[in-house]
C-alpha cells in the first residue's frame, strides 16, 4: 500500500473550485435539458448512428463493472486497483456522456408505449434515474477532484455519497435501455 495515498490531508478545497464544478454540472444537465425538450432532432429519418442507445447501454453496463470492480479493491485496500478501475468507470461514464449527447441532437427523445402496462413502473425508474443523474455528476468530479488533489479524508466522506448514486445512475440507464428497446 502506498503510504502517500493513506496520510491525512490538512488541504482546504477552494470554494472557487466546488463552484466550477457545480455551474459545469448545470450547465451540462441545462444542454442535456435543451436537446431533450426544445432541439429539433438533426436526423428527422433516423438513419444515422441508431446504434447509440445500445452503445450507451454498454457502455454504462461497462461503467457499472468497474464501479463494483473499484468497491471491491477497496474494500480490500488496494489503492492503486481501485483508483484504475474508477479512472475506468470515469473514463465510461465520460464516453457515455458524448454518445448521449449525440443521440438526442440527432435522434432526439425516445417516446415510450405510455399504454403499456410496464409505464407506471417505467416513468418513476426514468424520473429517479434523471434526478440521480444531476445530482451524480457534480457528486463525481468533485470526488475525483478530491482524490486527484490529495484529500483523502474528504474524499472518502463524499464516496459513500458518490458510489450508490453513481451506481444506481449507471444500473438504471440500462434497464431504461432494455425496457425502451423491448417495450415499443
Amino acid at each position: 500500500m502506498d503510504s502517500t495515498l493513506t496520510k491525512p490531508s490538512t488541504l482546504r478545497t477552494p470554494p472557487s473550485v466546488i463552484a466550477t464544478i457545480i455551474v459545469v454540472s448545470a450547465l451540462a444537465s441545462a444542454l442535456i435539458c435543451y436537446l431533450v425538450y426544445f432541439h429539433a432532432p438533426s436526423d428527422v429519418t433516423g438513419t444515422h448512428l441508431r446504434s447509440l442507445p445500445l452503445l450507451n447501454a454498454v457502455l454504462n453496463a461497462l461503467s457499472t463493472i468497474a464501479l463494483l470492480v473499484g468497491f471491491t479493491f477497496i474494500r480490500s485496500r488496494q489503492i492503486t486497483k481501485h483508483r484504475a478501475a474508477m479512472f475506468t468507470a470515469f473514463f465510461f461514464s465520460s464516453i457515455f456522456l458524448v454518445s448521449y449527447l449525440l443521440n438526442f441532437t440527432l435522434h432526439g427523445e425516445t417516446h415510450f408505449n405510455r399504454l403499456s402496462a410496464w409505464w407506471p413502473f417505467y416513468w418513476k425508474l426514468l424520473a429517479t434515474h434523471i434526478l440521480c443523474s444531476v445530482l451524480a455528476l457534480p457528486l463525481i468530479l468533485i470526488t475525483f477532484f478530491l482524490s486527484l488533489t490529495g484529500r483523502f479524508p474528504a474524499h472518502k466522506r463524499l464516496a459513500r455519497y458518490t458510489f450508490p448514486i453513481w451506481l444506481y445512475v449507471s444500473v438504471t440507464g440500462v434497464i431504461v435501455y432494455a425496457m425502451q428497446a423491448t417495450i415499443h
